[in-house]
């Protein structure tokens, strides 16, 4: 097989083509984002692999149709950029990474609360100036906090075994709750208004888009520190802004953002950033943002590539495959 390889970065590289080079699947690398005005690069391949910038909507579906493309390749657990429907409609098969490394993703969650709450990021840029005051420094104990954790898949159960190590105390939110775990489910409302912590770990939905809004931060404690490490969108940005400027949020931790499209996996320094939420944001205090890091582990890039590529010969060789996406009856069902 012969496969586009769209926005590629180089950590990415090396395990694809040793991946591939196992399975008889050749890459063609390019570091251009997959849109209407790139599409023609997957001309004469089996598929492309695409990434979470990528534009995969009913447009550039057509279009790669059009080039007898036949699998789409996610080599991501999101697929919100891609229209299903129209995927379905093409005749193109569409495959993800449901689970590549919980561990990554839980871990930079707890990194980002604790950097935040005990201001290392700070003390690292005094120490480099030989500064070393500790006024503005006072953090407080996560021991005894209660964290709610919405979204209790495989990393927010990870997430969750990692803040009882440090002995808080959880509860959480899922429309469809793990079974057989000892996790305290509560409803949304319940979970905003208790939480001295909410860390996000659902997927991005219809229904969970803007879950954190303008209505749902009224409902949260003062002083409420939020962490998405999941989707971008799950967070109304404006109403974010506005929560910490009214001092109703106490700390933002974020990996993703709504708009990351444009700015996220490129190097902006040295330019004006458009985006004046995002550049507000960032300038805030009480805010950490990182760019789409927390699964960009070793770990974690092998097995990416490893499934993804396993996805691939699955649907070559088997006509069906265990992480295929498929549009039935007007749901997305996973699977064979």
């Amino acid at each position: 097989m012969r496969i586009a390889f769209f926005d590629a970065k180089s950590y990415d590289r090396p395990s694809f083509e040793r991946y591939g080079a196992e399975h008889g699947i050749k890459f063609k690398f390019y570091e251009t984002k997959l849109t209407e005005d790139t599409v023609d690069l997957a001309r004469n391949c089996d598929g492309v692999c695409a990434f979470v910038n990528d534009q995969l909507d009913a447009a550039v579906l057509d279009q790669l149709a059009e080039l007898e493309c036949r699998y789409i390749a996610m080599r991501c657990a999101g697929y919100n950029n891609v229209d299903l429907k129209a995927a379905a409609n093409s005749g193109l098969r569409v495959v993800h990474v449901p689970a590549y490394s919980p561990y990554a993703v839980a871990e930079h969650a707890m990194a980002l609360l604790l950097t935040s709450v005990r201001r290392i990021h700070k003390a690292y840029i005094r120490t480099r100036d030989f500064n070393f005051s500790l006024n503005g420094m006072t953090g407080f104990d996560l021991h005894g906090k209660t964290v709610g954790v919405v979204g209790t898949g495989k990393i927010g159960r990870v997430f969750i075994d990692i803040c009882r190590g440090f002995g808080m105390h959880v509860i959480a939110y899922d429309k469809f709750p793990a079974q057989g775990t000892d996790i305290e489910y509560v409803t949304l409302e319940e979970l905003l208004s208790r939480s001295d912590i909410i860390s996000l770990h659902c997927p991005l939905t219809d229904e969970t888009r803007h879950l954190i809004n303008c209505e749902t931060i009224n409902l949260c404690k003062k002083g409420v520190v939020i962490i998405n490490t999941s989707r971008g969108a799950l967070i109304d940005a404006e109403c974010l802004l506005d929560g910490i400027k009214a001092r109703k949020i106490g700390a933002a931790c974020l990996d993703v953002y709504e708009e990351e499209t444009d700015y996220f996996f490129e190097d902006f320094s040295g330019h004006i950033l458009n985006d004046d939420i995002l550049a507000r944001l960032i300038s805030m205090p009480n805010v950490i943002v990182t760019s789409h890091q927390a699964f960009l582990t070793e770990e974690a890039l092998s097995n990416i590539a490893e499934t993804t590529v396993l996805n691939l010969v699955q649907l070559h060789d088997e006509g069906a495959c265990d992480n295929e996406l498929r549009f039935v009856g007007g749901e997305v069902k996973r699977g064979r």
